[in-house]
């Protein structure tokens, strides 16, 4: 849900709920390879494939590692990434970014939703910072809407950005080191029916499932790119 300097955020410009999962299939058990190479130590693998660099809908797919390789845990589902596809993020486009990023805590509006990530439950009171010239950028902070240390309209007010943002994993782009003006507020979220401003966004139930699945002991990660 990266921020755009200028334009509303991702969160606000998603309408009401829409899109379903490709599939609820169960399981594989079988070794199979993922769509996007990844040579690292994480046991749990989240690949997001899209068919080019300008498409705005992709394939999400969990995948877990054992002895035997990989295989199929979760998926295919369908999702939205950024209006202007996948590629190199930055604050000034609507690109998700491609690469591979860990995925270590989770939000959301409501109660969590049973994931093993660290959760916070948000209200009105907690952002995530998207001022470039705040060293506050691309971190979350608490504060009271008029009273923050940073230019509030740029920034994602977390409480406020409706269903979208029942649950969320944060994708941990740009984040260490923080490089002001790459690209701020990439999360996995709930979908709107439509192309973000550079999250990734499936069904409430797929979400779900997924952020279930995560366990924080496996290391995930998430590979974004294009086949």
């Amino acid at each position: 849900m990266k921020r755009i300097l200028g334009t509303v955020s991702c969160a606000v410009v998603l309408a009401a709920l829409g899109a379903t999962g490709l599939s609820d299939a169960a399981p594989a058990q079988t070794a199979e390879p993922p769509p996007l190479a990844y040579s690292g130590p994480a046991r749990q693998l989240v690949t997001v494939v899209g068919s080019s660099a300008s498409a705005t809908t992709a394939v999400l797919t969990a995948w877990e590692r054992s002895g035997g390789g990989w295989a199929r845990a979760l998926g295919p589902f369908s999702a939205f990434v950024g209006r202007e596809g996948i590629g190199r993020a930055s604050e000034t486009t609507s690109h998700t970014p491609a690469g591979v990023f860990t995925l270590t805590e989770a939000f959301g509006i409501r109660p969590a939703n049973g994931t093993r990530l660290p959760y916070r439950q948000v209200g009105p009171s907690d952002w995530w910072v998207s001022d470039p010239h705040s060293p506050l950028y691309n971190r979350y902070h608490s504060c009271a809407p008029g009273t923050c240390p940073f230019d509030e309209p740029a920034g994602e007010d977390l409480g406020r950005a409706g269903p979208v943002y029942d649950h969320a994993t944060v994708i941990d782009y740009n984040r260490d080191p923080v490089v002001p003006g790459a690209g701020s507020a990439f999360f996995l979220h709930v979908s709107g029916g439509r192309p973000t401003a550079g999250c990734v966004a499936i069904p409430g139930a797929d979400l779900d499932s997924v952020m279930r699945w995560l366990d924080p002991a496996a290391r995930p990660v998430i590979a974004i790119g294009v086949r």
